[in-house]
């Protein structure tokens, strides 16, 4: 979303309310999913001691902290136009970090689906769950070095009286230096193209498994559709990456679309992949799924049971627990 404020044309009011209130409305349904599906997660043991579950409800809560903070950003820009740059800062750095988090998540999934697949007698000595957290940890030290690089870049250069004006919120009008630019440009390329081909490393091996199992084929299929599905979203996630320069290119040929062309590219970039996530790991899972649905339809139940007696003014029930023991 690189447009400068004075460029940015007014939308009408109708028009304005009727985009935030559907990015609003795609935010709470997706986050309602998210969060089910969290909750279904810290409810069963076998969840959090299985590293492929534990790196797949990490890029659930990456996601939705994205999401979060990108709907925050857009309505923002759309109510205040302007912020205090001391509050546009860490919401932008935030939504830098969770979204280059994205790629590497899912290449550390694609590891793990290949190791279990290619090397399945040494899966339980190389996946053990402490690996898993240094792995997410290492990936959480990787991510947050380009925007801390930004803010020691933006803090050397800019004079102090910036960091007290108000700014339109954008990456690129906060952090103004060229050789932030540049800084960016460099490490997106390598890190990308290390994520991209780390996925079509583990999807060549997983293919050539498939090809020579004789027992099992099913789940070497479904390792291999995994690990494509992970290349889809990356090409998703890396739009991300490729956005400003194609909405800027679209934008000069059609400048009195710039609103429209902004919004088009907010649904299609950041809230699509967004809801893609959970649906893709977590419905093709059929453990998790299996859970998660029971999770949801027991407290639509024990919702369904308290509600009519508190009408009756009569004692409640005691609410059914949903216990699914693994």
């Amino acid at each position: 979303m690189n447009s400068s404020a004075a460029a940015l044309p007014k939308d009408s009011f109708a028009n304005a309310v009727t985009k935030n209130v559907m990015a609003v409305l795609v935010w709470l349904a997706i986050s309602v999913i998210n969060v089910s599906m969290v909750r279904t997660f810290l409810q069963h043991r076998a969840f959090y001691e299985n590293p492929r579950y534990i790196m797949f409800i990490c890029m659930v809560v990456n996601d939705a902290l994205q999401l979060s903070l990108v709907t925050a950003l857009y309505v923002v820009s759309y109510v205040f136009r302007k912020i205090p740059v001391l509050v546009c800062c860490p919401l932008i750095m935030a939504a830098v970090f969770t979204t280059r988090s994205t790629p590497l998540i899912l290449a550390g999934m694609a590891v793990e689906r290949f190791v279990s697949i290619c090397f399945p007698l040494h899966y339980s000595q190389t996946c053990t769950v402490r690996r898993t957290l240094l792995l997410i940890s290492i990936i959480l030290i990787l991510t947050a070095a380009p925007p801390a690089t930004d803010l020691l870049i933006g803090t050397l250069t800019e004079p102090p009286t910036f960091f007290q004006s108000a700014v339109f919120c954008d990456h690129s009008l906060l952090f103004r230096h060229a050789s932030v630019y540049y800084k960016n440009c460099v490490f997106d390329g390598l890190y990308l193209s290390s994520v991209a081909l780390t996925l079509l490393y583990t999807y060549c091996r997983i293919m050539l498994a498939a090809r020579a199992a004789s027992a099992g084929l099913a789940s070497v299929n479904r390792a291999r559709n995994t690990v494509l599905l992970h290349g889809v979203q990356l090409m998703l996630c890396m739009l991300a990456f490729v956005v400003p320069s194609l909405q800027a290119a679209l934008i000069s040929l059609f400048p009195l679309l710039i609103l429209e062309i902004r919004y088009i590219f907010f649904l299609l970039v950041y809230i699509i992949p967004r809801f893609l996530s959970p649906v893709i790991y977590g419905c093709r899972d059929q453990l998790f799924r299996k859970y998660w649905i029971q999770n949801v339809s027991c407290r639509r139940r024990g919702a369904s049971r308290v509600l009519p007696a508190l009408r009756r003014d009569a004692k409640p029930p005691f609410p059914r627990v949903c216990t699914h023991p693994l």
